[in-house]
């Protein structure tokens, strides 16, 4: 009834549960922060994280608009009388009749998704990185806007800082945001995905600094590893220019001659397609309908979208699964995950943590898919972040 951790409510057997949640709980709409057994299906993961108003059968429709309009006028007064649900258990506002009316209404919906939809093969991949997007949810960031003040004569500049006035000042990730598993951020999340880099000095770390593990091109060593190859660990442009290109060029041009060859399936770049072999990827994980990559995670495709799917949700995936390790040998410390953004991880790190940096490194650089390069970030905001060799 509320997915914050300190607000334990639970609907079983007709009963409402707080304080305390009920001994074997096997089956229920989404994850919650005190849910913590393995044994626990999602049905939100089973129908690929559509909402309950797309998987609601026909013969609850009527039933489950009702209910539903009736908590939308609850969130409604709530927002007009500025209670904040960030500071208040939405169970402790509304009528205990209301909240076992709609309860049931929603576990029939659970019950239909569960006898109607298949378990996804990566759900309990997806039931962790949920987890730890709950975490990353429940952590309120540190905002510091006068580190732009320097800057408020530009119109761009006061523009943000009044966005950043009216948004959240925590990460609200969307697990189902894209086709191919890529993290997006909600319409009220602080935006960390599209925030212009020169505005990252405003995002300061709790701890005494920001830890930044960035994979180097990802997503062309995603595609050296699914051809069967090993991961150079100098910087891959680089290798590029020597070993694929006969030393020719800029680092800058090399990277901006794959990016334009690597997702035109119509291009063509004899050089790189000695090295990358992008029709036996294609033919590997695509069956003319969907993609099935690396990872058990199936999407629907055309043959020119085949490629830059299959890429993107395994690089996508890959990081999020080095997310995970990374998250178990924080658990205990005073360091903590602080966000995932597109090739790369951010801690927010403790120097008392610091015996645990090289262990970090090595888990994170050691994929599923080989040793992947990795450059390490270091700084005392977000912004000013500088490499760090170990």
């Amino acid at each position: 009834m509320d997915d914050k951790g300190s607000c334990v409510g639970v609907y079983a057997d007709g009963e409402l549960n707080f304080e305390t949640v009920p001994a074997d709980l096997t089956h229920t709409w989404d994850y919650a922060s005190f849910l913590e057994s393995d044994e626990i299906q999602y049905a939100r993961l089973y129908c690929g994280g559509q909402t309950l108003d797309q998987v609601c059968p026909e013969h609850l429709i009527d039933e489950w608009h009702q209910k539903s309009a009736k908590l939308k006028a609850f969130l409604t007064s709530f927002r007009e009388s500025k209670v904040s649900l960030l500071d208040n258990c939405f169970f402790d506002l509304v009528p205990e009749r209301f909240l076992l009316d709609f309860c049931e209404t929603k576990n029939k919906i659970s019950e239909y998704v569960f006898e109607n939809y298949e378990k996804p093969k990566n759900h309990d991949f997806l039931v962790g990185t949920g987890a730890i997007l709950t975490k990353i949810r429940q952590n309120y960031l540190d905002i510091d806007p006068d580190a732009l003040k320097n800057r408020i004569h530009e119109f761009k500049v006061r523009q943000f800082i009044n966005k950043l006035s009216r948004t959240n000042n925590y990460i609200d990730f969307n697990l189902f945001g894209t086709k191919t598993g890529r993290l997006s951020t909600k319409k009220s999340s602080f935006p960390i995905m599209t925030m212009d880099k020169t505005y990252r000095k405003v995002l300061r770390p709790k701890n005494d600094c920001f830890v930044e593990l960035d994979f180097n091109a990802a997503e062309l060593r995603t595609l050296l590893a699914l051809s069967g190859l090993e991961q150079p660990q100098e910087d891959l442009h680089e290798w590029n220019i020597k070993n694929v290109f006969g030393g020719k060029g800029t680092r800058e041009e090399a990277k901006k001659r794959v990016f334009a060859w690597l997702y035109n399936p119509e291009a063509k770049d004899y050089l790189l397609e000695q090295t990358y072999d992008r029709k036996s990827v294609v033919k590997k994980y695509f069956t003319g309908e969907q993609v099935t990559t690396f990872f058990d995670r199936t999407i629907p495709s055309d043959h020119h979208h085949a490629l830059n799917y299959i890429i993107q949700s395994t690089t996508s995936d890959l990081l999020l699964k080095q997310m995970l390790k990374i998250d178990k040998i924080l658990k205990g410390n005073k360091s903590f995950i602080a966000f995932p953004m597109h090739d790369s991880l951010v801690i927010d790190f403790a120097a008392t943590d610091q015996h645990l940096i090289k262990e970090i490194y090595a888990c994170f650089r050691n994929t599923e898919l080989g040793a992947y390069g990795v450059n390490l970030n270091i700084g005392k905001n977000f912004g000013e972040m500088k490499k760090y060799d170990l």
